[in-house]
């Protein structure tokens, strides 16, 4: 039986992948039918390492790159490197976010507070990172004549906004217009472009947040039709479907994955 879920035989670079949902998504990817390998991203080149590491230990090829997403010299050089090395990337995942690299101290004050050079700690990761990474690959895409696929990791405040989370929520939902624009234009070479939007998820640090304030996990639930946080392979499922062959006929999308979330005031 052939598996809708092949990737057919595409490199992938996944970024932000050294912990948390990116290291699902690696792992998923490196582990798919028919996987060209993974180029695994991430600020810390020790956390990419060890997914690296996780990868090849399941068998599948793996390449660590250390990069900030929001430099877009480092991004061409990684890009380079990890063609070079697996071959042209076939599959893109801009995953990298929250709040960059190397967050400021005034990034938890009210936006109106501080200036852009706050600002950019988000926009840099979240919007740019995403522009850096996409045009990277676009080039070796095209140049590979074979159907190819990008998909961005957004989050529900930038579809309903949130409070408190303005100059973030900015920054996804330029990412998501982004994506839908780029899905226009490349659709004539067979690349899609696709946005996943998650909601409350729970990653290690995540977890260590909610289990000390049980109250605040109960409120948040409140908002949600399936009772729970999402998990990592939840969003790393969606995104290995759209990396795949079966998502060939769907682009300029954004999926939730956010367990019914409802926005309330």
């Amino acid at each position: 039986m052939t598996d809708i879920l092949d990737l057919g035989g595409r490199v992938a670079l996944v970024t932000g992948a050294g912990q948390g949902v990116g290291r699902q998504i690696a792992l998923h990817l490196g582990g798919a039918a028919n996987s060209g390998g993974v180029v695994v991203n991430d600020f810390v080149l020790e956390r990419a390492e060890a997914v690296a590491e996780e990868i090849r230990a399941a068998g599948g090829k793996a390449l660590a790159l250390q990069c900030d997403v929001s430099n877009q010299a480092a991004v061409k050089e990684m890009v380079a490197k990890g063609s070079s090395d697996l071959g042209a990337i076939g599959v893109l995942v801009n995953n990298a976010g929250n709040a960059g690299a190397t967050p400021s101290a005034d990034a938890r004050l009210p936006f109106w507070e501080t200036g852009p050079e706050v600002w950019q700690t988000f926009l840099g990761v979240n919007l740019y990172g995403v522009i850096n990474c996409t045009g990277a690959v676009i080039p070796g895409m095209i140049a590979r004549q074979a159907p190819g696929r990008i998909v961005t990791i957004i989050s529900d405040a930038g579809r309903w906004g949130d409070a408190n989370m303005e100059i973030y929520a900015a920054g996804k939902a330029g990412a998501a217009g982004f994506m839908r624009s780029v899905a226009r234009t490349l659709g004539r070479y067979g690349i899609t472009a696709n946005s996943v939007a998650i909601a409350l998820t729970a990653t290690p640090a995540v977890e260590r947040t909610l289990n000390g304030d049980p109250e605040r996990l109960k409120r948040q639930m409140e908002k949600y039709i399936i009772r729970r946080p999402g998990r990592p392979d939840d969003v790393a499922n969606m995104v290995l479907f759209l990396s795949s062959d079966a998502s060939s006929w769907i682009t300029g999308q954004v999926y939730p994955v956010n367990g019914g979330f409802t926005f309330a005031l």
